[in-house]
């Protein structure tokens, strides 16, 4: 049986019938007629067997898929994307990352490699959650992931809070930030909506443009209030850009609406309105995220500063910042991605009219919510 990125282990170039596809394709069905190339490497050969007739079965009643801690408390999901976004997943070499998506998948379709304990194919899941995209399966590029937010966030941030006193410098560093965050805008968009490169260009420049004219803007206007009032500028900044920057990054979601499902997976139709209300949750999640590093940690060094050592020090104010602005994201990452579920809900009084009565018509009172991935 051909399974997804398994391989049965059949002589490169012959021709053969096999089983049910299950894994990969997206959907059962049979794979009718497999001509097997002459690749290489195959799903099970990623995980240094043969032939996938070495493979033994999962243990009854583990599925891999189901969460670890219940994801409809915020302490559940707060666990979990602890689990997810550690940071030292990022050291996690390529080869590592691609064996885990073999277990991960050879475990959906019911086989592991012998021996294979429980807490391998956690393991295995653990680096497949924070490398690959929910909704397509495709490998993310390491900028944009979430396990990259600490170390990527905490040297924007802290240069960001460092060097806030000149135009030229506030310019620079809003611009680098945008850049960032474009890239992990689109890398967390949700798969199913498509966006062309100058609906990115369009996003990019403008949440630029949003956040250069908010800091440069505030820059000026607080040259004669308290120092401190300067420090929150680019919070501000990074609040205002969040605002446009992420709207405009998943505009197809709101143009063509959100696959939404019912409890059992099963499509429905797709919902504008899902759709904003994900974003506007995935909003709040990110401006959350840089709040405390970003209005606390400027009291803080203000407080510091007056001290005759750290006057002395001055050299080492930003990467002091850069370690500080660390210990709140390794903290405040997760805890804002837990605020809202990542399977979120939208009751089915809310939808549009036309997808409402058309879901009543086919499945009448046995769907009161609709789900979808709200993205990250």
């Amino acid at each position: 049986m051909c399974v997804g990125g398994l391989q049965c282990g059949a002589p490169a170039g012959s021709t053969h019938r096999a089983g049910p596809c299950s894994l990969g394709g997206g959907g059962a069905g049979p794979c009718s007629v497999v001509q097997h190339s002459p690749t290489p490497r195959n799903g099970c050969q990623v995980l240094g067997i043969q032939t996938c007739a070495e493979m033994a079965t999962v243990p009854n009643g583990f599925n891999i898929d189901t969460p670890r801690w219940d994801q409809s408390t915020f302490m559940g999901r707060l666990k979990h994307f602890f689990n997810i976004t550690d940071p030292r997943t990022v050291l996690v070499p390529e080869e590592e990352l691609d064996r885990a998506k073999a277990l991960v998948e050879g475990c959906r379709a019911g086989l592991v490699p012998p021996g294979s304990s429980q807490e391998q194919l956690l393991y295995a899941k653990k680096l497949y959650d924070s490398a690959f995209h929910p909704d397509s399966g495709e490998k993310m590029n390491l900028i944009g992931r979430m396990s990259f937010q600490v170390p990527g966030g905490m040297a924007l941030t802290g240069c960001m809070l460092q060097f806030y006193r000149t135009v030229p410098a506030v310019v620079f560093w809003q611009w680098v930030n945008q850049s960032f965050n474009a890239v992990v805008n689109y890398t967390n968009r949700n798969a199913a909506s498509p966006i062309s490169l100058r609906q990115i260009g369009v996003a990019y420049v403008m949440a630029t443009s949003t956040a250069l004219a908010t800091a440069v803007g505030l820059n000026l206007y607080t040259k004669r209030a308290p120092p401190l009032l300067a420090r929150w500028v680019p919070f501000a900044a990074v609040a205002a850009a969040n605002c446009v920057n992420l709207p405009l990054m998943r505009q197809q979601e709101i143009i063509n609406g959100v696959t939404v499902t019912d409890k059992d997976n099963n499509e429905l139709g797709r919902s504008r309105r899902a759709a904003v209300k994900g974003i506007a949750q995935v909003v709040v999640s990110r401006i959350a995220m840089a709040a405390p590093g970003m209005i606390i940690l400027p009291v803080i060094m203000e407080r510091l500063e007056k001290f005759a050592f750290m006057q002395r020090i001055r050299v080492l104010h930003m990467p002091l910042q850069v370690l500080l602005s660390g210990g709140f994201l390794l903290f405040m990452v997760p805890a804002a991605c837990a605020l809202f579920p990542q399977r979120c809900s939208l009751a089915l009084a809310d939808l549009e009219p036309e997808l409402r009565d058309s879901i009543v018509a086919k499945h009448r009172d046995e769907v009161l919510h609709v789900y979808f991935n709200k993205g990250l």
